[in-house]
């Protein structure tokens, strides 16, 4: 199957090619991509090899919507014409029969996969927007690492980074009925925050953000999710704990180790944890279902809507930190 892709090669550079799909098997279906969803926490740490899931060139995205085209024989639950969203691409070779390495591969007009698996595809819920629904997984990361951490309805919650991870977060807390406090150095996203239920913002930028969260809560936090995916930042999130409270390790900190300071964390006696994914199935399905309803709001996270041919220089721009405002961003395919 011919289609297009955004690929990014060993330089970082960025274009959109003509690349060849297999013909989708007895347990596969084939897919033209409506919208992809763009992470840009994760998706570039691959492109700069601070996480490595195969040699260049690549295809990035990990989340996408689109309408089915084709489906295999053994494929009984998914017919041509369903609306689906959908973690990846199986295969993606170059015009030239070069491999692409999918990572995993969404950025493309259309997706071979075998959708009855951890990482396939599942229905869109009628009412959900095919460009929010394209955007499905950083909610549910976020509602993974809620459900894990267990906060109460009354409990203050501290966001540490305030990124799409860290919205899907406030989000999840403030349906719980959690006193939320969302805490980043990007006035934009701290605006979103706010959208998305945070009941206080503080600006890392230039507040004091330890003392901040003592006015809110003297003994600190119930909980605390550090959701920037930046080592440096776990020491400064851990002392924002309660004694006895939890400290959520949500962001993604990349293949190289990680250290702490051990007594402020020992001396707190924390409980930590450590999700992991997008708590597969259940948490997608729940957070397309409430954006269906309307009971999460994820269009207030999209701030880019671009075309796929635009797409490369976005990404480009994105790579080299020349958008400060850019948060959530979907490419429209067809």
């Amino acid at each position: 199957m011919d289609a297009r892709a955004l690929i990014c090669d060993e330089n970082q550079h960025f274009s959109l090619e003509d690349v060849v799909l297999p013909a989708p098997n007895a347990d596969q279906i084939a897919i033209r991509a409506t919208y992809s969803g763009v992470s840009i926490g994760t998706e570039f740490a691959l492109i700069r090899n601070k996480i490595s899931w195969g040699p260049y060139p690549l295809c990035t995205g990990y989340q996408a919507s689109g309408v089915v085209e084709a489906v295999g024989a053994d494929i009984d639950n998914f017919k041509v014409g369903d609306q689906v969203y959908y973690r990846g691409n199986d295969a993606m070779t170059m015009a030239d029969g070069q491999r692409v390495s999918c990572v995993s591969g969404t950025h493309c007009s259309h997706a071979v996969i075998r959708p009855n698996t951890s990482h396939g595809a599942d229905h869109v819920v009628r009412g959900a927007g095919m460009d929010v629904a394209s955007m499905f997984v950083m909610p549910a990361v976020g509602l993974f690492g809620v459900d894990m951490a267990n906060p109460r309805m009354g409990q203050t919650v501290v966001v540490h980074g305030a990124g799409l991870i860290g919205q899907g977060v406030i989000a999840a807390c403030a349906h719980r009925g959690c006193v939320v406090v969302a805490v980043d150095i990007n006035a934009r996203t701290l605006e979103i925050a706010r959208a998305m239920g945070a009941d206080y913002v503080i600006d890392g930028s230039h507040q004091d953000v330890a003392a901040e969260v003592r006015k809110i809560a003297p003994e600190g936090a119930d909980v605390v999710f550090e959701c920037t995916g930046i080592p440096a930042c776990i020491d400064l999130a851990i002392p924002l704990c309660r004694p006895d409270g939890s400290f959520v390790w949500q962001g993604n900190y990349g293949a190289a180790p990680v250290s702490m300071h051990f007594l402020p964390a020992h001396g707190r006696r924390l409980k930590m944890f450590f999700p992991c994914d997008d708590g597969l199935q259940p948490c997608r399905r729940a957070v397309v279902k409430n954006m269906a309803t309307g009971a999460l709001k994820w269009e207030n996270t999209i701030t880019h809507r671009i075309e796929a041919i635009d797409a490369p220089a976005t990404f480009d721009r994105i790579n080299k930190g020349a958008d400060k405002d850019l948060v959530g961003v979907v490419i429209r395919w067809h």
